[in-house]
C-alpha cells in the first residue's frame, strides 16, 4: 500500500488588481495597463490550525506583497507567461511550506485587432523536494 501524503490546504486570493507596464508593444510599456491576479497556494496547515497563529500559516498579505514586487518592478516583461513564472518563484521562495502554487494573471485592454475582455495565463509550480 502506498504512503499517503498529509492533506493540503488551498489558500486562494482572487482578483488582486495592479497597474503595470508590461508587453511587447511600446505603448504597453509606456502607458501601462490593468492586470488582475488570482493566486492558489497549497500547504500543510496543521500547525497553523492548532496554534491559530499567523506565524505558522502562509500570510496572504505577504504573498500579495511578493506579487506586487514582481509586477511593479522596474523589470518590464514582454510575455505574461514570464511574469507569471517570476511571480510564482517569488512567492514560493518566500514561503518554503508552500508545496504547490498556481497563478492566473489577466491582462486587460491588450492592444490588438480583436475585441476581447482580457488575456489570461495560468501557470503552476510544484516543489521537486516533496516526498
Amino acid at each position: 500500500m502506498s504512503k499517503l501524503r498529509s492533506s493540503l490546504t488551498r489558500l486562494t486570493v482572487v482578483g488582486a488588481a495592479f497597474y503595470a507596464y508590461h508587453g511587447v508593444k511600446p505603448e504597453e510599456r509606456d502607458l501601462g495597463g490593468k492586470y488582475e491576479v488570482d493566486l492558489d497556494l497549497y500547504y500543510e496547515s496543521k500547525q497553523a490550525v492548532i496554534s491559530d497563529n499567523i506565524s505558522d500559516a502562509v500570510n496572504y498579505e505577504e504573498a500579495l506583497y511578493r506579487v506586487s514586487e514582481v509586477i511593479n518592478s522596474d523589470d518590464h516583461y514582454e510575455l505574461v507567461e514570464t511574469l507569471a513564472y517570476d511571480v510564482l518563484r517569488a512567492v514560493m521562495n518566500r514561503f518554503p511550506t508552500v508545496v504547490e502554487a498556481t497563478v492566473r494573471i489577466r491582462k486587460y485592454y491588450a492592444p490588438m485587432r480583436h475585441v476581447v475582455d482580457h488575456v489570461e495565463v495560468e501557470q503552476t509550480l510544484v516543489r521537486d523536494d516533496q516526498e
